[in-house]
């Protein structure tokens, strides 16, 4: 072989070797973008499934609360060596119980909003403590739950105080996540000439909400104030429909046209705070036609306390997720690497729904000695729904007139300005 053809094949095995070792420089460069892109689907997937992590344990804080109303003194041998359980451990049953199962849970809610209230990308430390180190939480969750057996009754009742004003924040954030969940359904069934079927079906759903609102004033009546005795009962439905028609003159109106699918969903939703109302007064002054506790009122109870339970722990997790609608702006742009939520608005939520399921179980009343399978039964829980309700169509109302009187303030406002520079001209 010749010199000028070796010369030739190690200039070829050099070019080789180059183009080999650009490749190689590429798919480096490469490579991390698509791990990225993988890292952050998975990040995501995870934290969204951590979600649904900490509604079991909400779930199961609830049903423990339940238990040391109910069946406490069956675990008394256990506790009796504890102080502040008392000689015979009746300050860690019954209420008190409740308020230290729902102290437990929201020190452990408050320590995951403190550690997660500032995360914002998936790339975060704070991102992996709120969807992994499941063990560590749990043994976090150990002593949140412990501690309050160890403090003084004195300071539960403190607690038990500040948790009637931690749950009314959590009805009020509820109440908002409602709106904004009616507003966003009226948007999607908005009536659109491309889509007939879907304006359509708008205008049947409309049509259904009322019907099965008018039906439930009319239940409410028969069932609930049948009789001229039943002033309070008649009161509370009587105002409940003055409210529908209201919803319904305000939302026909030409000046605000908002339809009439929004006012339905509203309507039928303080029915059922009224009908809820109504359900959490005595058995004994409810004016009900029959006797419900009689046949089947032991199931029946059962399970309307278990829907109950179900429907706290639901309404904690959808507001919770719902951080969106309590944002100012709402043109922030959204990155591939941003959380899918936010972590801390998440935990507070829960951390205030501790407060409200304590609430419920006591029937907002420190010394409320509830009977077994009952849950927010008693006249001030019945107060706490009607002004519920009042608030919400309040809120509701406003929200539908509010447009048109800023857009009649903007028009006095340029008006009187028009007025102002013709006077001007004139006197020039």
């Amino acid at each position: 072989m010749s010199a000028s053809e070796g010369s030739a094949e190690a200039a070829a095995a050099a070019a080789a070797a180059g183009a080999v070792h650009i490749i190689h420089v590429s798919d480096r460069q490469n490579i991390p973008l698509e791990l990225n892109k993988v890292d952050y689907a998975i990040e995501r997937k995870k934290s969204l499934h951590s979600r649904y992590y900490f509604g079991v344990i909400f779930l199961i804080m609830n049903l423990v609360a339940w238990f040391f109303r109910d069946y406490g003194q069956s675990i008394r041998p256990w506790i009796r060596y504890i102080k502040v359980c008392g000689n015979e451990g009746e300050d860690c049953f019954h209420s008190l119980g409740v308020l230290r199962v729902s102290l437990g849970c929201f020190i452990f809610f408050l320590v995951m909003f403190l550690s997660t209230v500032k995360t914002r990308k998936l790339c975060e430390g704070r991102n992996s403590w709120h969807s992994r180190w499941w063990e560590l939480k749990a043994v976090l969750l150990l002593i949140s739950m412990t501690l309050p057996f160890f403090i003084p009754s004195q300071f539960v009742q403190i607690y038990g105080e500040i948790a009637r004003i931690g749950a009314g924040i959590f009805l009020l954030l509820q109440l908002v996540s409602v709106i904004h969940f009616i507003i966003w359904w009226n948007k999607y069934w908005t009536p659109d000439e491309e889509m007939k079927k879907r304006c359509s079906i708008g205008l049947f759903m409309s049509t259904l909400f009322y019907v099965v609102a008018i039906c439930g004033i009319v239940y409410m009546y028969t069932t609930y104030a049948s009789r001229s005795s039943c002033s309070l009962n008649i009161f509370f439905i009587t105002w409940t429909a003055i409210l529908l028609a209201v919803m319904l003159v305000i939302s026909l109106n030409s000046k605000v046209n908002r339809g009439l699918l929004s006012s339905g969903i509203m309507a039928s939703y303080i029915v059922f705070l009224c009908w809820c109302a109504i359900r959490s007064e005595t058995a004994s002054i409810r004016c009900e036609t029959k006797n419900q506790e009689n046949g089947n009122g032991g199931w029946i109870t059962i399970v309307g306390f278990l829907i109950a339970i179900f429907a706290i722990v639901l309404a904690a997790f959808s507001t919770g997720i719902d951080s969106k609608c309590f944002q100012f702006s709402k043109t922030k742009i959204e990155n591939e690497d941003d959380i899918p939520y936010n972590y801390g608005f998440f935990h507070m939520v829960f951390s205030l729904g501790a407060m409200y399921f304590a609430m419920l179980f006591i029937s907002w009343d420190l010394n409320n000695s509830a009977r077994k399978w009952s849950i927010d039964v008693g006249w001030i829980s019945t107060w706490v729904k009607v002004i519920n309700e009042w608030f919400a169509a309040t809120i509701y109302i406003w929200m539908l007139i509010s447009p048109v009187v800023r857009q009649n303030k903007v028009m006095d406002n340029d008006t009187n300005v028009q007025d102002t520079n013709h006077s001007h001209s004139v006197d020039a």
